[in-house]
């Protein structure tokens, strides 16, 4: 039976991992603003993202979320005991799909048990998480289907989410896309093998948020135009200077937020911290972000280096607390650097926040920063693990206020020309728009764009 010809306007259906969570504001926001522009999503999160608090820009959007059904741990357990523990949730809607469309759904499994043999880990043993992920696509196809008018699906982070996306719109003859950030692009172990370039040929784009990564993924898939660099942004009338308020008596505070997690490269700023004490320079330094494995070793150095009354910790905040830290700050600082194990961040949104707001920024010249700063121009770039250069830098732009400022005017300059949200948004949209306009894909051609490996067999419908 041919699926209902879309009455309404075609919508597209955005898949998260987790959803919302304070660390990915740059999901709502592309969401909420793609709403403005005028663009029909619906948001299907893999699971429930963090408790508590969240951004302004998720209590904004209008889209509805649909979250999947738990499944069970794979960790500690056999698979005959996951599959007990995971199916029913998803029993029903992989029913549905099957009795819709019995060969895309059997083709779909049968190349999710092929991939799980083909990307077995390095003991040999079959990498069950593609099955996890058939079992949560079941779910979402199910959803595309009955609600008739998702024409196209779109993966946020070329890992998991998007296998999922993929198997979804393989099962339902939809197109889709997906956005690369870092850590997912950079690191075996999100794409075995060569996953990644299969996901690349198959999806009708992908984005990306730095031209560093650009350039890497299209080494993966070269000659077709399908990767396209598309800066996060954000919201430039949101994230603004404040009006000069009157001197305060105190030293200045050197700001620095993120997830203390080795790639952020927080440690070094310790220790640059530690050579400023040296020096005889006041300060007081605020680090606001989750523990991601890091904090107690930075704890344990600030109290060794006599800074534990100097350096403030705090978990996160929202956009609307986070503008509010920006503006008691005098520079921004985060020594991004690139992890043992390929990990790295493309350009940190927090950085292009605080530089939307005037701070003068000090970090690194790894990944897609140097994209954004220009060291000497709009902000200070030092080399990534060196502590003293960092703490030169530092010690600059706190020696020198009018400096600062001069770097901050530049900063905002630089957020306004290149990272506004309505322009990059606008970008993506334009994607978006691009297929929406030739309709959803056939089922020929959903068959197509299942790209087997070598030796896989074509497992199509």
């Amino acid at each position: 039976m041919a699926d209902p010809v879309f009455q309404l306007q075609p919508e597209v259906g955005y898949v998260v991992m987790g959803f919302p969570r304070l660390s990915e504001a740059f999901i709502s926001q592309e969401v909420l603003l793609l709403e403005q522009l005028g663009l029909q999503l619906r948001v299907f999160a893999i699971k429930a993202g963090d408790p508590g608090p969240t951004h302004d820009s998720v209590r904004a959007m209008r889209s509805p979320i649909d979250y999947l059904p738990p499944v069970a741990s794979l960790s500690g357990t056999s698979l005959w005991q996951w599959l007990r523990r995971s199916v029913p949730g998803h029993a029903a809607a992989h029913g549905r799909v099957l009795r819709r469309h019995p060969l895309r759904w059997l083709g779909t499994f049968g190349s999710a048990l092929a991939m799980c043999v083909r990307y077995r880990k390095s003991d040999g043993r079959p990498r069950k998480v593609f099955l996890k992920e058939f079992l949560q696509a079941g779910t979402i196809a199910d959803a595309v289907i009955r609600q008739g008018t998702i024409a196209h699906l779109h993966g946020h982070f070329c890992h998991g989410a998007t296998t999922i996306t993929w198997y979804a719109a393989r099962m339902t003859g939809r197109s889709f896309s997906f956005t690369a950030h870092a850590k997912d692009i950079y690191q075996a172990d999100q794409n075995p093998g060569d996953l990644l370039p299969r996901k690349l040929r198959a999806a009708r784009f992908a984005t990306t948020c730095t031209g560093a990564n650009h350039t890497h993924l299209a080494s993966r898939y070269p000659g077709e135009g399908r990767v396209h660099t598309v800066y996060h942004g954000l919201d430039t009338q949101y994230f603004a200077p404040r009006a000069p308020a009157a001197t305060t008596a105190g030293p200045p505070t050197i700001l620095a937020v993120g997830r203390f997690v080795e790639k952020k490269g927080l440690r070094y700023l310790v220790e640059a911290l530690g050579m400023l004490a040296k020096r005889g320079l006041d300060f007081r330094c605020r680090m606001v972000g989750e523990d991601g494995g890091e904090l107690p070793w930075i704890r344990e150095r600030l109290a060794a280096l006599g800074l534990a009354d100097r350096v403030t910790i705090q978990a996160p905040v929202t956009h609307a607390e986070l503008r509010e830290i920006y503006a008691g700050a005098a520079v921004f600082v985060l020594p991004c650097l690139v992890a043992a194990d390929g990990d790295r961040d493309g350009i940190p949104n927090v950085m292009a926040e605080a530089m939307a707001m005037g701070l003068p920024v000090v970090s690194t010249d790894v990944s897609g920063i140097p994209e954004l700063l220009t060291d000497g121009l709009n902000g200070r770039l030092v080399p990534e693990r060196d502590a003293a250069a960092l703490a030169e830098a530092l010690a600059g732009v706190l020696a020198d206020p009018a400096h600062g400022a001069q770097l901050g005017r530049a900063a905002r300059a630089t957020i306004l020309e290149r990272f506004d949200a309505r322009r990059t948004t606008a970008d993506l949209k334009a994607l978006f728009d691009a297929v929406l306009a030739e309709g959803r894909a056939t089922p020929a051609a959903a068959a197509a764009a299942w790209v087997p490996a070598a030796g896989e067999g074509a497992g199509a419908p």
